[in-house]
């Protein structure tokens, strides 16, 4: 029983976070279902002191081209964000900005384009407490409204500085209305596909026109940004008609407003699309694929469920996703490793499964664009396709290149690791096998995995056996294909 327990931990775990560190571990496995579940999504209970420890020793290193500079440098942010996956005590902050990084996909090198890298990083990655002109880039954003409300995110979005770039906002004017935010809340963010017709995106479009970006802070100085302004000269003032309920009465018409009221119009196509039947129903689909399972298609009654919950509570997602990690489905063995891991997933869970004494996250940066993930840059608004999409050719090998860094990296701290488990190989496979959970592994991979310890002839447990055998072991184990499923 303790074991079944421990197992359920250690999914909760894999899902919710990233993984876990020994000391993660061990701590989660001292609670009781019920008490991890509430201990991750209370996560504000929990310091945020994480970035405090970056280049601390003790912790996985990170390289910069000059000074460590997150807020302006995209290479370093992407660094400290895989710094937080590895080392919050808040992991399903850091699991659910990751899910909303998919969801709201905005790309670094079209605002770059035409911003500049600088501020492109800083619109993407600044922390507000950093910046001269208290800029809050996106990901901070959605990393603060995690488990917010789900409307309260949708009008942040809608005014993100990131997002009003890539998708033209910044460019919606009375005069030629731009499309391409009203049609991806709608597709993307809210209802999804089916749910909205043509019509409804150009009404959209007028709806958002004025939403714009204005300079603010001192002209020449480092406090200088650009920031989300409601421009009333651009919005277009007459009635927009919907294919959809706006309002609690049924009506379909935000009506014609004065220019001065205009931001209303936005305000309320997006409680509308928040409170809609088919948003709840669409998040709830895709909780399901990334939280439970994407082996099969979402189980009708987890959607009903979940929606229902979410209709419930008022869009709030700390408690819809309490309700998805206590669900009878994403409990059930079945579940239990039945998602293909996300680059960034493989990577940051074989950091803590493994060690990262002396390893930086610039090489992790750098292997995770070769399987197929860059961090501030999904493909396009869609985000990234994901499930067995991610296993090239390339891109697995590029997984088991990375495995084959990290051991020969952390080969001395392994053989100290497994000095006690050790006297064997058979010990040896069962601790390890142990240490970077799979799926069940055939017996002729087991067998194998057994010859590969015993081929060097006489096991003697020596120093230099454990660097060689223990390291080669965790290669061969995290560059499986059993080991990409979380």
């Amino acid at each position: 029983m303790a074991r079944s327990a421990d197992l359920q931990i250690e999914h909760l775990l894999r899902r919710a976070g990233f993984g876990a560190r020994p000391d993660e571990l061990e701590n989660y496995r001292a609670m009781s279902l019920v008490q991890a579940v509430d201990t991750l999504v209370n996560y504000t209970l929990v310091p945020d002191t994480v970035d405090g420890h970056i280049g601390k020793p003790g912790y996985v290193g990170i390289t910069s081209n000059g000074p460590f500079s997150p807020q302006s440098n995209i290479a370093d942010a992407r660094q400290r964000w895989l710094f937080r996956m590895v080392h919050s005590d808040r992991p399903l902050q850091e699991k659910m900005t990751l899910f909303w990084h998919n969801h709201f996909a905005t790309g670094y090198n079209k605002i770059a384009g035409a911003l500049g890298a600088p501020e492109a990083t800083r619109y993407m990655a600044a922390k507000a407490s950093e910046d001269p002109g208290h800029v809050r880039g996106q990901i901070e954003m959605l990393r603060d409204n995690a488990l917010a409300n789900f409307r309260d995110i949708l009008l942040n979005i809608a005014t993100d500085t990131a997002m009003l770039v890539w998708l033209d906002g910044r460019d919606n004017k009375k005069a030629k209305p731009q499309e391409n935010f009203a049609r991806e809340i709608m597709e993307l963010f809210t209802m999804g596909v089916g749910h909205y017709t043509e019509p409804d995106v150009y009404a959209g479009a007028r709806v958002f026109s004025g939403w714009n970006l204005q300079g603010a802070g001192a002209v020449n100085a480092t406090a200088r940004h650009q920031e989300f302004y409601y421009n009333p000269d651009q919005h277009e003032t007459t009635a927009k008609t919907f294919s959809f309920p706006i309002y609690g009465d049924g009506s379909r018409t935000i009506p014609a407003r004065a220019a001065s009221q205009g931001m209303q119009d936005g305000i309320d196509l997006i409680n509308a699309l928040a409170g809609s039947r088919n948003t709840a129903r669409y998040l709830a689909a895709k909780l399901y694929r990334f939280f439970v399972s994407e082996l099969g298609d979402p189980d009708p009654a987890f959607v009903n469920h979940i929606a229902t919950v979410y209709l419930q509570s008022r869009y709030d997602m700390k408690t819809v996703m309490r309700e998805v990690l206590l669900s009878t489905q994403f409990l059930d063995s079945r579940a239990y490793f039945a998602r293909y891991s996300w680059p960034v997933e493989f990577v940051v869970r074989a950091l803590k499964d493994v060690g990262w004494t002396g390893f930086s996250l610039n090489s992790a940066v750098a292997a995770m664009g070769n399987m197929g993930q860059i961090l501030f840059e999904p493909p396009d608004v869609a985000g990234w396709d994901a499930g067995q999409t991610w296993f090239s050719t390339g891109a697995m090998l590029a997984r088991m290149n990375f495995a084959a860094t990290l051991a020969a990296n952390q080969r001395f701290n392994l053989a100290k690791s497994v000095k006690g488990y050790a006297q064997t190989p058979e010990a040896l496979l069962s601790h390890l096998l142990g240490a970077l959970a799979t799926p069940t592994l055939d017996n002729a991979v087991v067998a194998e995995l057994a010859n590969y310890v015993r081929a060097t002839g006489a096991w003697t447990g020596s120093d230099a056996q454990l660097q060689a055998k223990s390291a080669g072991l965790v290669h061969l184990i995290a560059g499986s294909p059993e080991y990409q499923f979380v």
